[in-house]
């Protein structure tokens, strides 16, 4: 069973390994790596995810703050914030841990950073650039997807991708990259017809719904390969993804489990992208 699991924690451990030694080049050319972090209120699954973000930039030598604002924070009073980081010649990232309070306006909040700084690679600007294939900062979870690929060694040219899940975050964004490495793509949502139907046919599965073992075995081509976004809790609490994995892995070459798979990825390129802005610097 192991040789068919892609894992996110050796993936992400190779990419952190990089990250380090950019750090210390960067820092002998008097750069110093920063990532600030606005987070807003005290959702719990937040803070649990912001606290694992500081972490992993201390591992690495990123300096990293935290800017805690309160749930009542007035638009303005956050968009003032993001404008005195986009002016701060010290800080190289920034990201707006989402997901906001009802009040606040999301779009315009992320279309405040400045593009330059956009780590998690949201903004109009970074998003457009990214459709076009021109140089940009690219969404952390779907190119962790692309990564974990690459890292099995799985060519996607002319190879049929089905992606299910549409978001902005993950479904939209993962399909482009995979049409840029010259795969099939076709997207698959919650009025998709026959959804198994397409999904048979797929080589690669990208999972990304939000669903507790949405996709099961019987959907799957033998040999197919599944990347599953998903961090679900099953009825006994448990973490699980999108993909039922005990009946997927009988009939698939390689899948990424859930804990342990694309979530560490997501992570690690949040390093990447914020070397990216920093390196940025010395051109």
């Amino acid at each position: 069973m192991d040789s068919k699991l892609i894992s996110g924690k050796e993936v992400s451990a190779q990419i952190k390994a990089q990250v380090k030694e950019e750090v210390i080049s960067l820092n002998n050319q008097g750069i110093y790596p920063k990532l600030s972090v606005i987070i807003v209120g005290e959702n719990p699954a937040s803070l649990t995810y912001v606290k694992g973000k500081h972490k992993d930039c201390a591992e690495c030598g990123i300096i990293s703050e935290n800017i805690a604002m309160p749930e009542t924070v007035s638009q303005g009073e956050l968009l003032a914030e993001i404008e005195r980081l986009n002016n701060d010649d010290s800080v190289h990232g920034i990201l707006v841990q989402l997901p906001l309070p009802k009040h606040i306006d999301e779009y315009a909040v992320i279309n405040a950073i400045s593009a330059a700084k956009d780590v998690d690679g949201f903004t109009a600007v970074n998003v457009g650039n990214m459709n076009i294939g021109k140089d940009c900062f690219t969404p952390c979870t779907p190119q962790g997807c692309i990564d974990m690929l690459d890292y099995a060694g799985i060519d996607m040219t002319g190879k049929d991708v089905v992606v299910i899940g549409r978001s902005n975050i993950v479904g939209k964004p993962v399909a482009v990259l995979a049409l840029q490495r010259s795969a099939t793509v076709t997207i698959c949502h919650s009025k998709t017809k026959n959804i198994a139907e397409k999904t048979r046919m797929a080589d690669i599965v990208i999972v990304a719904v939000g669903r507790a073992g949405f996709l099961t075995g019987d959907m799957l081509k033998p040999g197919a390969v599944v990347i599953d976004v998903g961090i679900n809790r099953n009825s006994e609490g448990k973490l699980c993804g999108d993909a039922d994995f005990d009946s997927c892995i009988d009939v698939v070459s390689k899948i990424t489990p859930v804990p342990g798979g694309v979530g560490l990825m997501t992570r690690a390129n949040l390093l990447k992208n914020t070397i990216k802005s920093a390196k940025n610097c010395l051109k």
